[in-house]
């Protein structure tokens, strides 16, 4: 490319030079002893001695969990999280067109529309220059209490701010969104008439141009995998997975609204909510994650227990993770200290002499801007499945 891009990172800075320790654990599951611990394993691997206690929850005894296939949806046990960072191969895939071969050596980006310079930008192009690694977790739009929120993943990205090539361009005065392009199309009957539509999703300028952005060609210490969008995919950190747009081609600027498939009719949240005193019906695109906790396992050993779970949000600093325990008071749990702004957030809590029978434990977490993760009773009436965010009552017997 010529120019260097600004480089930036928003890592802990512990885990500066860990990709290779980090590509190493995640290819075999486990890290040596005495080697670099990998970021914020509050999850382990079941030591000696511990037990998983088993749910005995509707959701669980429901659960099926579903094997990689191509071009299917595939979502983790997160009964099972045993790391920070969730491997490549569990990290979660839901496919809208089918999965592309897209070959690296021909692989070309391009920038077009309202733009001082239209860009065409080969991989090598895109990997000459600084890059930045970021901690980024994300989830589908809807992942849900049915599937433990399988749907979800937390992996370390590296590639080139999406600001840096949209600055080379130039947007021009009045542009308004940035459409972002994949490689996976497929023919849809639109109004009567069959067409054929790539994926797309749009952010608006302030949105696209913000510096956590990023199009990322790694993934965990690894070349992009193919079904994670290889070579290239968009990274919006802090919003929901189907802004992170696999197999990228084509970045285009406009000035109208893009209102294709997945922002005008597919991902779409359609509920009941007070508008300026009045009660209407509201529908809007699924785009930034909400403040969302949830217990995914409890532990035991030599008669202590350890309720274990995750938070997800937009990035909003959080002020407290709490659990409640039957009727009980709400408890803080604590959070681990090596989780990042837009990283998956690992919390654990000390159950201390639970009586024996069935128990149910709940989580709820509160940002520092006072917002607190509502139950799923006081949250707004919908008939969309998008964003489900309520606390997740779970019951386990003793």
């Amino acid at each position: 490319m010529g120019e260097k891009i600004r480089e930036m990172t928003t890592m802990n800075p512990e885990d500066k030079g860990r990709r290779d320790v980090l590509k190493g654990a995640l290819g075999t599951g486990v890290l040596a002893a005495g080697a670099v611990t990998a970021p914020g394993l509050l999850f382990p691997a079941l030591a000696q001695g511990e037990n998983l206690v088993p749910f005995t929850d509707d959701a669980s005894e429901a659960f099926q969990w579903r094997p990689i296939e191509p071009n299917t949806t595939h979502w983790q046990d997160t009964r099972e999280i045993n790391s920070f960072f969730t491997g490549n191969d569990d990290f979660y895939l839901v496919q809208h067109y089918g999965q592309p071969e897209v070959d690296n050596s021909a692989y070309r980006l391009k920038v077009t529309g309202m733009v001082d310079n239209e860009l065409d930008l080969s991989l090598s192009d895109l990997m000459n220059g600084d890059v930045i690694e970021q901690q980024v977790g994300f989830e589908c739009g809807g992942n849900s209490q049915r599937l433990l929120y399988g749907l979800i993943g937390n992996a370390n990205w590296r590639g080139i701010t999406l600001s840096s090539i949209l600055e080379r361009a130039g947007i021009q005065e009045g542009a308004k969104e940035v459409v972002f392009f994949a490689a996976d199309t497929a023919t849809e009957e639109i109004r009567g008439r069959e067409v054929e539509k790539a994926f797309a999703r749009s952010l608006s300028i302030p949105d696209a141009l913000r510096s956590e952005n990023m199009l990322a060609f790694e993934m965990n210490g690894e070349p992009l995998p193919h079904y994670h969008g290889k070579p290239l995919r968009l990274v919006v950190p802090g919003w929901y997975g189907v802004a992170n747009v696999k197999w990228l081609t084509q970045i285009h600027v406009q000035d109208t609204r893009y209102m294709g498939r997945f922002m005008g009719r597919d991902y779409v949240t359609l509920k009941k909510t007070n508008v300026g005193g009045v009660e209407r019906w509201v529908e809007n695109s699924v785009t930034t994650l909400n403040l969302k906790s949830a217990i995914v396992r409890v532990i035991e050993s030599g008669g202590q227990y350890s309720i274990q779970g995750f938070v997800l949000n937009d990035g909003t600093p959080l002020e407290s993770v709490e659990i409640k325990v039957d009727d009980g008071p709400w408890q803080r749990a604590e959070l681990n200290p090596r989780n990042t702004k837009y990283s998956w957030k690992l919390f654990s809590f000390d159950w201390s002499n639970p009586g024996t029978g069935e128990h149910t434990i709940v989580s709820r977490v509160t940002d520092i801007n006072g917002n607190v993760q509502a139950t799923n009773e006081e949250l707004p009436e919908k008939v969309s499945f998008w964003e489900d965010f309520g606390q997740f009552p779970r019951q386990v017997t003793i």
